[in-house]
């Protein structure tokens, strides 16, 4: 089962980031935006900085795209993510 909550816990870093870009998208006039999209420029911008000492599982990039939407209401919408079938921790 994946554990979201547990995962977004232990890394901090990961949401810091992805509400970076997604902000970034959005003052750039973006409708909507691709949860990959951010994820892989989180994965860019630490490999080229020199700060990539963490590792993100893709597993999760529809539960940031919801956590965003959730605590940013602006955001509603900016992603498309599918109809959950099933509870995610």
């Amino acid at each position: 089962m994946i554990d979201f909550k547990k995962y977004d816990v232990e890394n901090p870093q990961v949401w810091s980031q992805f509400k970076r870009f997604a902000f970034q998208a959005k003052e750039r006039g973006f409708k909507n935006y691709s949860a990959n999209g951010i994820f892989e420029l989180i994965r860019w911008h630490t490999s080229v900085d020199g700060t990539g000492q963490y590792k993100i599982s893709n597993n999760y990039r529809p539960d940031y795209a919801r956590k965003m939407m959730r605590e940013h209401p602006e955001f509603e919408g900016f992603f498309r993510v599918k109809e959950l079938k099933a509870a995610r921790s």
